[in-house]
């Protein structure tokens, strides 16, 4: 007889929204997963490494100082032994990307060229409850958006002007291609009337493509502007900046407003034309505006990208530290400049990561990379002032040093005790301790004191201030690392190794591991899904119970935990496997047995009969331990 099914007390566990989600066909998931390859798209954002017939890197999903992420090719999953995170190319892609996993899917189909079952379309009026506008209206309103502006510009009359304004500024037909640059056309409603029918004017509106009159009715935001799409990481179309034509206009630049797809302290521009570059690299070089970015490019240094018009953020850290080693920062050398400095070099403080600023004043007379890259040999000087950066933080001494220079003991004092006291926050006495040790002798040597008292004025492993690098809620530790799993655990982890193992079974043996073996609710989940996959008729391998499991983050993590567990104690010999297997299930069967057994025996109603029960679950005790040894839960260990 089955297993009886366990009835999860909450049915929507693990879904982002609390619902179900529209998945697709089931075979949809599995053609995009088998045609996907995990070691290339995670690969893609993060610079991973070879080691034996697996991929380690920095996890993306806490503050990873040392690669804790191991990314398992022939078995299509991640795992991070820190943090705990982990999954299959879906999940990756939905927490890394920040997709539904219906978006995921799509993505993933068409990189893998995978056409997909069809889903009925909804109106927004058929959506009932849900959102009114979702993510993927905005994205494909501002798709649609940056091709109409592409089409102005090739129009005749309409593109001329703008046309002209690259043109003088030098930028190639090639440039204007890749970066998807366009024209928004001098009137008040191009886009609303071209676009205004197909999307709707409030998506439009919630993408910030579109303004509300007072009176009523809608006029485009951009006017007579060259736009610059700004894409994310992915190359998907997720907000614009907009530079004037007409001299007259004010301001210089707009952009769009932060939108649901948009947030600018999480974007650089240009990223997803550089990232591969800047892997290959090993170096990011972080420009202050797009013309910057496209004369980079233009010249052939593709590892450049910009921030918005904002300061470099934590966010913007963590996108690179896991893409590269070095960052080359091109600010200005005006007062501005020098702050913008100073707060780079408190967000990549305490990050495993070389900072250097690039100072281009000392090699040219040019304002900034566009203007230097256009001249006759700028792209050797450009070069130079490259490779002439200074270190980040010898910079900031350097300033530091300078605003000391005839200063009295007082204010020397009170300025180096400021600075320390500012690094500490940062997290001075946690960061790697020969990087530590060098900063205590500069400012040492800044201040012209023994290097003593500065080590002395350190707080030992004091933390550095909370949330001050990842936002990111931590991903739930299913499985501890140190936790030891039980035999039904391993069980679990055996099938979900090998899904054959499951014909091996007997009913009374599905009984050992059905979902109410186990104390914990997520383990129960993965148990039912491999009792349902192998009650179907299909076996239940990894794979099929990550299907299964694609709305519940928490069952799938445990799933792979439990998989990872076995393979790792197992040296990842199927042979192993299937030994620790049957090794596990005898012990289990006889504890079982025994269990059932004492259950069996009937309550004594005398002193005699007491005494005959006692006897008859000896005899029972003894017989399992001679066959089991007298620890019968004991895993044994793989031979």
């Amino acid at each position: 007889m089955p297993a009886e099914r366990w009835t999860n007390p909450s049915s929507n566990a693990g879904s982002p929204a609390g619902g179900k989600r529209a998945i697709g066909d089931r075979s949809d998931i599995d053609r995009v997963r088998d045609a996907s390859d995990i070691v290339r798209i995670i690969g893609e954002h993060i610079s991973l490494r070879p080691k034996g017939r697996e991929y380690v890197g920095l996890c993306p999903f806490h503050d990873d100082r040392t690669p804790s992420m191991t990314v398992v090719p022939h078995k299509q999953f991640y795992k991070c032994f820190s943090c705990g995170a982990s999954g299959d190319v879906f999940t990756f892609v939905q927490k890394f990307l920040r997709m539904e996993f219906r978006e995921s899917l799509e993505f993933l189909a068409e990189r893998a060229g995978v056409q997909l079952t069809p889903l009925r379309q909804q109106s927004l009026a058929e959506r009932g409850d849900g959102p009114a506008i979702t993510k993927k209206d905005l994205l494909a309103a501002n798709n649609a958006a940056a091709a109409f502006f592409a089409g102005v510009m090739k129009h005749e009359t309409h593109g001329a002007t703008g046309r002209q304004v690259l043109v003088s500024r030098g930028v190639s037909e090639e440039m204007i291609k890749e970066f998807r640059l366009g024209i928004a056309p001098d009137r008040w409603d191009g886009l609303v009337m071209t676009l205004g029918s197909k999307f709707g004017k409030d998506v439009l509106a919630q993408a910030g493509l579109l303004k509300q009159r007072e009176q009523g009715g809608y006029y485009d935001a951009f006017r007579n502007r060259v736009m610059f799409p700004i894409t994310d990481r992915t190359g998907r179309v997720i907000a614009f900046g907009a530079r004037k034509i007409n001299p007259d206009d004010e301001p210089k630049y707009l952009n769009s407003p932060e939108t649901p797809v948009f947030y600018k302290s999480k974007t650089l521009y240009g990223l997803d034309l550089a990232l591969r570059t800047i892997q290959q690299e090993k170096t990011a070089l972080i420009c202050e505006g797009y013309m910057d970015v496209i004369a980079c490019h233009q010249a052939g240094f593709r590892n450049a990208i910009a921030t918005l018009g904002t300061a470099l953020t934590p966010e913007h850290a963590k996108e690179l530290r896991l893409a590269c080693d070095r960052i080359l920062l091109l600010f200005d050398g005006d007062e501005a400049g020098q702050r913008a400095a100073d707060r780079a070099a408190e967000v990549f403080f305490s990050q495993p990561v070389d900072v250097a600023i690039v100072s281009l004043n000392k090699f040219t007379d040019a304002k900034d990379p566009d203007e230097l890259l256009k001249r006759d040999g700028g792209p050797e000087v450009f070069r130079k002032a490259l490779a002439g950066a200074i270190d980040l933080l010898d910079f900031r001494f350097q300033r530091v040093a300078e605003r000391l220079e005839g200063a009295g003991l007082a204010a020397r004092s009170k300025a180096m005790v400021a600075e320390i006291e500012r690094l500490v926050e940062l997290g001075l006495a946690n960061v790697e301790p020969i990087r530590k040790a060098l900063i205590e002798k500069r400012l040492a040597q800044i201040a012209g004191v023994p290097e003593a008292i500065v080590r002395a004025s350190v707080p030992a492993g004091r933390a550095a201030r909370p949330n001050s690098y990842n936002n990111d809620a931590p991903t739930p530790v299913v499985i501890g690392a140190n936790q030891q799993l039980t035999l039904e655990e391993h069980l679990l982890g055996c099938l979900l190794c090998d899904g054959a193992l499951w014909t091996t079974l007997s009913e009374r043996d599905k009984d050992i591991i059905a979902p109410v073996s186990f104390e914990s609710d997520i383990i129960k989940r993965v148990a039912q899904s491999i009792h349902d996959l192998g009650e179907d008729g299909e076996l239940p391998h990894m794979q099929s119970v990550l299907s299964q499991l694609e709305a519940d983050d928490d069952a799938r993590s445990a799933a792979i935990a439990l998989m990872s567990r076995v393979d790792e104690q197992s040296g990842h010999d199927q042979n192993r496997v299937h030994a620790l297997w049957r090794a596990c299930m005898s012990r289990a069967r006889g504890d079982a047995m025994l269990r059932s057994s004492q259950a069996g025996l009937p309550e004594p109603k005398s002193a005699g009969d007491a005494s005959a029960a006692a006897v008859e679950r000896l005899k029972l005790l003894n017989s399992v331990q001679q066959t089991l040894g007298p620890d019968r839960r004991k895993v044994p260990r793989p031979s």
